[in-house]
């Protein structure tokens, strides 16, 4: 069996071939919302103490330049709106073109499943912070993009981190965007205008970048260990642009938001960095840190290995934290993450009962429970107990490894699999012959 790490396949594949069935419009909504008794769906509020704001950046219109979902502690305002949860339709567009299936009817679908849902934060928001924040660069899974990992993110920022939430241009995304200026050759169909004032002002226009599928007969491991490259990369600049923008350096954001980025200005406590990723996240969390010391840990996320070169392993000096789900690894998967034990660096492995590898994606928390099941976007375990879990674990290692003056070692006994719903280290049965 291949694992591929793209949840977002095959969750639409699935949605799309059901939704094509005989009375599907009579059923959606009642399988959408799981029955008239189920809870509340949305992406669950954070639960730190301070509020969360969020805006994007993106720094050179190129695309070589960096672009991501940056989530903040904010001041409290009531004139800030809640994003939508997919900023703009083309990412729909992204999934249905790599999953060969019909724009008109997978836009319907998304529309109608996914269309009014928003990220549990304030858009552009004033940055307030009562001291400096550590930093989080996250990176997403294959067929995802920058705003799909929101519980996690808006989670951390309440608790006071700064996490930038990496849109990669490695073709793994289901879509992602840069600009080209008027002038430039080699426009595609694609090309769109920014809106006219900034169009007329910048003479910039939109260029969409799609899923990258696997050609004929070609061998998957090239392509995604080049990716896998680039992903740490844009991880690394991305803390860069983070860098800059903490030292005072003047940034331009194409993206022209109100958002005053030089309130930042010494606002973020450098030496405390880590990377997390999902599932190819995972792959690039690992690849980062050997590529890029100034991440002092990382924490992967149901990590799929399979991009990796073998030769990086032993070259990893920070401490590594795995949260798998209990439904999506296999040995040989398991076995590559085995071979980053230590006995002098700190290396973690917790399963969360009953999860699959949907469970830290917002997806989980937006379909109820019929059609979560049916779309394998929710497990056996409560959604939001599952991503309680994950976060809170995940704060707690952090803690550990940036030396932070929190509370967060209240849950030190997650990080060894101490409760009812996690498995310590894995519940793969590993052979000799996978090791």
């Amino acid at each position: 069996m291949s694992f591929n790490g793209g949840f977002v396949q095959i969750a639409v594949k699935r949605i799309y071939d059901w939704a094509r069935t005989e009375q599907w419009r009579h059923k959606l909504g009642f399988f959408a919302m799981g029955s008239s008794c189920s809870n509340h769906l949305g992406i669950p509020p954070p639960k730190g103490p301070n509020h969360v704001g969020c805006t994007d950046f993106m720094m050179d219109h190129t695309a070589q330049g960096s672009f991501f979902r940056l989530y903040y502690p904010c001041q409290e305002t009531e004139k800030a709106e809640k994003p939508d949860w997919v900023p703009n339709m083309e990412y729909f567009y992204g999934l249905a073109d790599f999953m060969k299936i019909n724009r008109t009817w997978s836009e319907k679908i998304f529309e109608y499943l996914f269309g009014s849902y928003k990220i549990p934060a304030y858009m552009d928001a004033p940055f307030k912070s009562s001291e400096k924040c550590p930093v989080v660069i996250f990176s997403h899974g294959l067929g995802a993009f920058r705003t799909l990992y929101s519980a996690i993110c808006v989670e951390l920022a309440s608790q006071g981190f700064i996490v930038a939430s990496v849109e990669h241009r490695d073709e793994s995304a289901s879509a992602t965007f840069y600009f080209h200026e008027k002038t430039e050759p080699g426009l595609t169909q694609e090309s769109r205008p920014m809106s006219p004032s900034a169009s007329d002002r910048d003479g910039l226009l939109r260029e969409w970048m799609y899923y990258r599928a696997l050609k004929h007969g070609e061998s998957e491991f090239p392509l995604r260990n080049k990716q896998v490259k680039q992903r740490a990369d844009e991880c690394i600049l991305a803390l860069d642009k983070l860098t800059q923008m903490n030292s005072g350096v003047a940034v331009q954001n194409v993206l022209q938001t109100p958002f005053d980025y030089t309130t930042l200005e010494n606002s973020m406590d450098l030496c405390r960095t880590a990377v997390i990723g999902h599932s190819f996240g995972g792959a690039t969390v690992i690849e980062s840190l050997c590529k890029e010391v100034k991440f002092k840990c990382g924490v992967a996320l149901d990590a799929w290995m399979v991009p990796l070169d073998d030769e990086i392993f032993p070259r990893v000096k920070q401490p590594i934290f795995f949260i798998n789900s209990e439904k999506f690894q296999w040995a040989g998967n398991i076995s590559r993450m085995k071979k980053l034990d230590c006995t002098v660096i700190d290396r973690k492995m917790i399963t969360i009962r009953g999860t699959v590898h949907q469970s830290f994606p917002d997806f989980t928390f937006l379909t109820g429970n019929w059609i979560g099941k049916l779309m394998k976007l929710k497990g056996e375990i409560d959604p939001e107990l599952a991503i309680d879990l994950s976060n809170k674990a995940t704060l707690a290692f952090l803690q550990r490894h940036l030396h932070l003056e929190k509370d967060f070692n209240q849950w030190d006994p997650l990080i060894d699999g101490h409760d009812e719903n996690l498995i310590p280290g894995t519940n793969v049965i590993l052979l000799q012959s996978s090791m």
